[in-house]
């Protein structure tokens, strides 16, 4: 089967498409036929090896020294059974699945093998197998920090980079839990982070956002890029500063996943696709996503 596989660690140069074997599902394992793939924050930082210099060693460790011990990258996908194992339960051939397979990763192939025990659920019918690949990640992750701070309705939220895979989820999610939004952006992103149901949107390239009165029970910085102290004089008394960087990875169930594809098929909740791109194309469109200006998802098509 086809596949893109980095190499070493550095630039998208070392991300190649090869010839690789096509996995056999295991008894307690389902082969999954991928028709698409993201490439998101986590994807990037595996191959950069972007990592504070503390850390360095630790996560040689646990990625791989010399290149990455799994070298086919993609976090989220969706597909088709093609095979299941003797022993699933949960799915069977033909069924049509979306899932964050996480730090296993392998989502830039054709195929993937998958235990049913992973986070993996049925895809929603109403959206396509592209839309479904951009939700497993931003998603899961919105909901992951927003309840870790605890969200409630009635409260005033802010969401820094709105326009990303992670804030664009966290606005609408933010709202499905009654909070008043306000998301912070880009001039370019103001009409669509406003279409996700953002009731305020501020412009951080002409506003001061920190000098204007207002304060939030929750500051989420869906792109890691403002310090806590920073923050601070934003929040209301008991407020919460919740961030993607330095809080540790989402914690993620099966059962978030589920809660995603309720809201989904109840059109309360709809992925935001940027820019798409072919298997062959993955550099090109790791290049794009380190710009920092992706709006929402990079999908990557594989047929």
């Amino acid at each position: 089967m086809k596949a893109i596989v980095c190499t070493k660690y550095g630039s998208p140069d070392v991300l190649k498409l090869a010839e690789v074997k096509k996995p056999i599902p295991k008894d307690h394992e389902v082969l999954v036929k991928i028709y698409a793939t993201t490439v998101s924050a986590g994807d990037i930082r595996v191959r950069s090896f972007d990592s504070p210099f503390m850390l360095w060693l630790p996560m040689r460790i646990v990625l791989g020294f010399r290149k990455p011990r799994k070298p086919i990258l993609g976090v989220e996908l969706s597909g088709q059974i093609e095979a299941v194992g003797s022993n699933v339960k949960r799915f069977k051939k033909g069924d049509q699945v979306y899932a964050l397979t996480g730090m296993k990763f392998g989502g830039y192939a054709e195929y993937v093998s998958m235990s049913e025990g992973a986070l993996m659920s049925l895809k929603p019918m109403n959206v396509t197998y592209e839309e479904a690949a951009a939700i497993p990640f931003g998603g899961t992750s919105a909901l992951y920090f927003l309840r870790k701070g605890n969200i409630q309705a009635g409260q005033k939220v802010v969401v820094y980079g709105a326009s990303g895979s992670v804030g664009s989820s966290a606005v609408q999610l933010a709202k499905h839990f009654g909070a008043e939004v306000t998301g912070v952006c880009s001039t370019a992103n103001r009409d669509l982070v406003k279409s996700l149901g953002a009731d305020y949107v501020i412009d951080y390239t002409t506003e001061n956002f920190f000098n204007k009165s207002e304060r939030y029970d929750i500051f989420f910085d869906a792109v890691g890029k403002l310090a806590k102290t920073k923050c601070e004089k934003a929040l209301t008394q008991n407020g919460r500063y919740v961030t993607v960087d330095g809080q540790g990875i989402a914690k993620v169930r099966i059962e978030d996943l589920l809660y995603l594809t309720d809201l989904i098929e109840s059109n309360t909740f709809k992925p935001v696709i940027d820019k798409r791109y072919s298997l062959e194309e993955v550099p090109e469109a790791h290049r794009y996503v380190e710009k920092g200006r992706k709006r929402g998802n990079v999908v990557i098509n594989i047929y």
